[in-house]
């Protein structure tokens, strides 16, 4: 790569912007370019942990943010010094439980689809990138461009724009603009395109099955238009396209399904020759077992570098993996050109976003209560009454009073137990005696007028299926097989995975809420009572195309 590649779309860098490449480059040992490939993962406090990654002087951080959002301005800023160049501090910005803490609570891209309101989506990823941008955050691996084909795929469910290819390219490229015109680059994701393989690409490569022809109308046409619309960075996953290679390879073998993140027929043929891309290529987790599964360590991370990707995202040890790097250098696994132009392309992405001259920076703004308001405005929108074949709605408390909850809780990957809903409380507010389900309870209509089950199982990663688990939501191998809507007035409510129907077919009233914040608990229970209505479009199809569940 020569540095002129910057001067052209998307980085379109002006003279000061290039000379500073060139300097920064100029001033960076061979030892500091390898570095300069990692983007560590940061967490948590521990004043040793971040002297760590700051001493290691990678190219970029990503942040989990879980401190107050002045005390995380502090760690970041403190992240970089002594580094020779500015970092690159990423996040994954999807709103739900993933929205930064001390922050608004952002509805996710699910329920965004829902909406299906492109304003609405303009003004939350706005209020979204300047929150980030406040606590010192100029890069989002989002968008999702993931189609929600296979049902059954815990991975895409709530983080993508549903089903629809048009209704995700409205939105997601609505998304990655408004974050990119408020100083955080996107990364649009997972390259080549995630959702018709119903598994977990955390726990093995995934597959993607479509011909040609399919993938070209459908992830072809997404990643094209975000390319066009100015994407400054793609994240390349461990997802295979068997058709694309065999198009060349006719013998491939078990070549057809090497993961994008280390292909180069996929990152250089296909993404940057044919579909023009000329920004920066990030690997997914390079910890994941989509690689691990492939191949061993020593062998995969120099790929990553040497077969297209710019960033190496994630190490579990950085020194280890520097020396994997320094290994394949030596060894001609890895050339000095691949990581040149790595390095550079991270340098232009840094200058493009203005870490050069941070005067020039797009502004940032702490959290308010405008944008909170905002938020909760928009996710009040979002609750969708799937079918109602009861007549159920709305409840009251002279019909309803005692109601009686059967959940498994809030499943959140990074929690070790479940969190518990706020909704229980909130039922009582309006009068209702809510109680939750237990071992001992004894369920009849002499005791109850009615049954909610309240699911929270947002996407979920390494988790290789989302169901409904009736027997560990019950405890009992009898219970389990009870269903007791003849008897009682029973509705569902599913806080997250939008698919629960496929368990629950003939379950009578049936809502998808694709969020467990506790700002859409509160917006179900009042669109439970009548007090707002309830919304009526699916972003994806939640009778897993069964015809009995809509009855």
């Amino acid at each position: 790569m020569t540095f002129e590649l910057l001067s052209e779309f998307p980085f379109n860098l002006d003279h000061a912007q290039l000379a500073w490449v060139r300097e920064r480059f100029a001033v960076l040992s061979e030892d500091d370019k390898l570095r300069q490939l990692f983007n560590l993962r940061s967490a948590g406090t521990d004043p040793e942990a971040i002297a760590a990654i700051r001493d290691f002087r990678p190219g970029g951080v990503t942040r989990h943010i879980g401190a107050g959002i002045e005390e995380e301005r502090a760690i970041i800023a403190r992240l970089g010094d002594g580094n020779p160049a500015p970092l690159l501090i990423s996040a994954d910005l999807e709103g739900s439980r993933m929205s930064l803490p001390g922050g608004a609570e952002f509805p996710n891209p699910l329920a965004l689809a829902a909406v299906d309101d492109v304003e609405a989506t303009a003004e939350i990823s706005r209020l979204m990138a300047v929150e980030a941008r406040h606590v010192g955050i100029n890069w989002s691996f989002t968008p999702v461009l993931d189609i929600n084909a296979a049902f059954r795929s815990p991975i895409v469910a709530t983080r993508g724009f549903g089903s629809d290819v048009a209704t995700i390219e409205r939105h997601a490229l609505t998304q990655m603009r408004v974050f990119q015109e408020n100083g955080v680059a996107s990364a649009i994701k997972h390259w080549p395109g995630e959702g018709f393989d119903d598994r977990d690409q955390h726990l093995l490569t995934t597959i993607n099955p479509l011909s040609i022809d399919d993938w070209e109308a459908s992830f072809g046409r997404l990643y094209r238009g975000a390319i066009e619309a100015g994407a400054l960075s793609v994240m390349s996953a461990h997802i295979a396209l068997p058709a694309f290679v065999r198009s060349l390879v006719p013998d491939a073998g078990v070549e057809a399904f090497r993961p994008a993140s280390i292909s180069k027929l996929l990152n250089e043929e296909l993404l940057r020759n044919r579909l023009g891309f000329n920004g920066l290529i990030v690997s997914d987790a390079t910890s994941m077992a989509g690689l691990g599964n492939w191949s061993k360590r020593s062998e995969y991370l120099p790929e990553v570098i040497e077969n297209g990707c710019d960033v190496i995202l994630f190490s579990n040890d950085p020194d280890l993996d520097l020396d994997y790097l320094r290994t394949a250098l030596a060894d001609g696994h890895l050339s000095q050109a691949r990581v040149d132009a790595a390095v550079i392309r991270q340098l232009g992405l840094k200058a493009k976003l203005g870490l050069a001259n941070p005067a020039t920076m797009p502004a940032g703004e702490a959290p308010s209560a405008a944008a909170s308001a905002y938020a909760t405005e928009v996710i009040r929108r979002a609750p969708t009454l799937v079918k109602d074949v009861q007549g159920l709605l709305p409840i009251d408390p002279q019909r309803h009073r005692r109601v009686l909850i059967v959940s498994g809780g809030i499943v959140f990957p990074f929690t070790p137990e479940p969190l518990p809903f706020a909704l229980p409380d909130m039922l009582r507010e309006h009068g209702f005696l809510a109680e939750v389900c237990g071992p001992e309870t004894r369920i009849s209509p002499e005791n109850y007028d009615l049954m909610l089950y309240i699911f929270g199982e947002e996407t979920l990663l390494t988790r290789g299926r989302i169901f409904l688990d009736w027997l560990r939501l019950t405890g009992h191998f009898g219970t389990a097989m009870a269903r007791h809507w003849h008897d009682i007035p029973t509705a569902m409510v599913s806080f997250g995975y939008p698919y629960m129907l496929y368990d629950a077919p003939r379950v009578p009233t049936y809502i998808n809420a694709y969020s467990t914040t506790e700002t859409m608990q509160r917006a179900v229970v009042d669109a439970l009572v009548g007090a707002i209505p309830f919304n009526g479009r699916n972003p994806v199809d939640p009778f897993c195309g069964l015809e009995d569940a809509r009855y």
